[in-house]
C-alpha cells in the first residue's frame, strides 16, 4: 500500500501504548486499535512505521513492519483461543532436531558437544528429558516429557507464542526455541546450533548460495522472535 503518513510515534493510551500515524492510531485487521503493554515495544513498532515505505507516497510492504505483524497475530489469532497454537508449537517436541544424530563420527561428536548441554537443560529446567537416536528414523519420546514440553509452551503469553511460532520452525527445535524465549540462549547462538549439520557439510563441500540464503532468512526470523520477547518484557 502507499504510505499516507508523515510521522509515526508511540503514545501512552488506555490499556498500554498506542502507535499513531499523523495522530491516527494504527489498527489491526479487525479494526481494533493496536495496543502493546511496554513503551519499548511501542517505540520499536513506531520506528518500523517511520521507516516503512521511505517517505509519504512511497510503497509500503508488510514485511517492513514485522513486529506489527507478530503483535497482530498474537492479539487477533492467538489470544482469543491459544490452544491450537500451543498444540502446533508443542508438537515440535516429538521430533526435536537435537534428538537426531549423524552416523558420521566427526559430525556426531560435534552434535553431542553442542546439543547435549541443551538436552540437559530441557531435562533440568523443563522436566522434559528427551531420547536421542542415530539417523532419521523417528524416536518416540515419553508421554511425561511431551506433557512437560506442552506445559512449557502453554504457559507462554500470546506474544511469546507468536514469537515461538516463528522461531521454532526456523530452528527445527522446540528446546532451542524455549531457551531463546526464556532468555537463556542468544538468538545467534541458537541459529548456530540449529545449522550445525549444514555448516559441517559446507566445510566438506563448499558453500551453496541457496542454503546460505535460507540460513540467513532463518537467522532473521529467530532474531525477530527474540527481539519481540525482549521488548515485550521491558
Amino acid at each position: 500500500m502507499k504510505r499516507f503518513w508523515d510521522d509515526a510515534r508511540a503514545e501512552e493510551a488506555e490499556g498500554g501504548f498506542a502507535i499513531l500515524l499523523d495522530g491516527r492510531p494504527v489498527r489491526l485487521p479487525s479494526g481494533a486499535k493496536l495496543r502493546v503493554a511496554t513503551r519499548d515495544l511501542a517505540e520499536a513498532i513506531a520506528e518500523e512505521w517511520r521507516q516503512a515505505g521511505g517517505t509519504k507516497g512511497g510503497e509500503m510492504r508488510p514485511e517492513q513492519v514485522p513486529l506489527t505483524r507478530l503483535v497482530g497475530t498474537a492479539e487477533e489469532r492467538i489470544a482469543p483461543d491459544p490452544a491450537g497454537t500451543v498444540a502446533a508449537i508443542a508438537r515440535y517436541g516429538e521430533s526435536d532436531l537435537l534428538c537426531y544424530r549423524a552416523s558420521e563420527s566427526k559430525l556426531a561428536a560435534r552434535q553431542a558437544e553442542a546439543w547435549d548441554p541443551w538436552l540437559a537443560w530441557s531435562a533440568r529446567a523443563l522436566d522434559a528429558p528427551l531420547r536421542v537416536t542415530t539417523g532419521v528414523m523417528p524416536v518416540a519420546q515419553t508421554e511425561q516429557a511431551l506433557r512437560a514440553l506442552h506445559h512449557a509452551v502453554e504457559r507462554q503469553t500470546p506474544l511469546a507464542l507468536a514469537a515461538l511460532g516463528v522461531a521454532v520452525p526456523a530452528l527445527g527445535s522446540l528446546v532451542l526455541g524455549l531457551a531463546v524465549a526464556g532468555g537463556h540462549l542468544a538468538p545467534e547462538e541458537a541459529h548456530r546450533l540449529a545449522t550445525l549439520d549444514e555448516t559441517f557439510q559446507e566445510e566438506l563441500w563448499g558453500t551453496d548460495p541457496e542454503s546460505t540464503a535460507r540460513r540467513a532468512g532463518a537467522a532473521a526470523d529467530i532474531a525477530l522472535a527474540a527481539r519481540l520477547v525482549t521488548l515485550a518484557a521491558a
